[in-house]
């Protein structure tokens, strides 16, 4: 092992490797090799990407299990059910071919930034992350992994091995709305991730909803989930009231007057274009 650089062949040699020092974690490198482009490299990296067995998609009658370093391309191309579908559209916007075929969804997770595209969509599925220490595995809803702006509730001796997410029914839809710019190759301005489950007669049984870049954390919109249900899709209407938990900002994309002002149209939009 070199003293500033580990790439471990299997998760046992990863994990000893994080219980005796603190290291970087590199996955993908889409987020880390751009921050420090002309920058020498002084801390301790742990290279991922030799660890095979974190790149899978595994379902069982309960649940499916993506693997920590599954890329986006991974799971645009995987046979998901359609209650994934927003997550599927989320993985054509993230940044351009080479971006998709390299960045994971874990990194895009761990990354914990406001505007990351998967995690409207991961809330909206109920997703769970799994940490892995020498000692212990840990299971942690995504509402509560992800802390705030870039912090996420990972131990220095964890690993995020992967993401647990409740297999959704057969009547269960998804969908992703983004609004930036541009079509691709941008950051979002607001997004929305939705899954919608219909009961026999059509109407909603079941709906999440989560808002990204609209806050420091996505966040799911409860009182608008909650009315929704025994509703058509036709008749769903966003009030104020629905949103009041969005605490968007003014930045270079856009102002937080005018995130709230689309912000209701792209969650219409997402929940009736499913």
């Amino acid at each position: 092992m070199m003293r500033n650089y580990y790439r471990p062949e299997n998760l046992n040699d990863g994990l000893v490797a994080l219980s005796e020092n603190s290291w970087t974690m590199l996955a993908g490198g889409t987020d880390f090799y751009p921050a420090r482009v002309g920058k020498h490299i002084k801390e301790k990296v742990l290279d991922l990407t030799g660890i095979k067995e974190l790149r899978s998609i595994k379902e069982t009658k309960d649940q499916i299990y993506i693997g920590a370093l599954t890329t986006w391309t991974d799971i645009f191309k995987a046979n998901l059910p359609e209650a994934f579908e927003g997550l599927r559209k989320a993985s054509k916007t993230i940044g351009g071919v080479q971006t998709q075929n390299a960045g994971t969804i874990c990194g895009n997770v761990c990354n914990a930034s406001p505007a990351a595209d998967s995690i409207p969509n991961l809330l909206a599925l109920e997703a769970k992350v799994q940490l892995m220490s020498v000692k212990e595995t840990r299971i942690l809803p995504l509402e509560k992994f992800i802390l705030g702006n870039r912090k996420i509730a990972r131990k220095d001796n964890e690993l995020v091995t992967g993401l647990i997410i409740p297999f959704p029914s057969k009547e269960a839809r998804g969908n992703f709305e983004k609004l930036g710019s541009r079509a691709f190759l941008v950051i979002s301005i607001a997004m929305v991730g939705v899954v919608v489950d219909f009961n026999e007669s059509r109407e909603i049984e079941n709906l999440n909803v989560a808002v990204g870049s609209c806050s420091a954390v996505s966040k799911r919109l409860y009182l608008l989930e909650e009315e929704a249900i025994g509703q058509k899709l036709q008749d769903i209407e966003i009030k104020p009231l629905h949103l009041e938990n969005l605490e968007p900002i003014n930045d270079i994309r856009g102002t937080a007057a005018y995130r709230i002002a689309v912000i209701s149209e792209l969650v219409l939009r997402a929940i009736k274009g499913v």
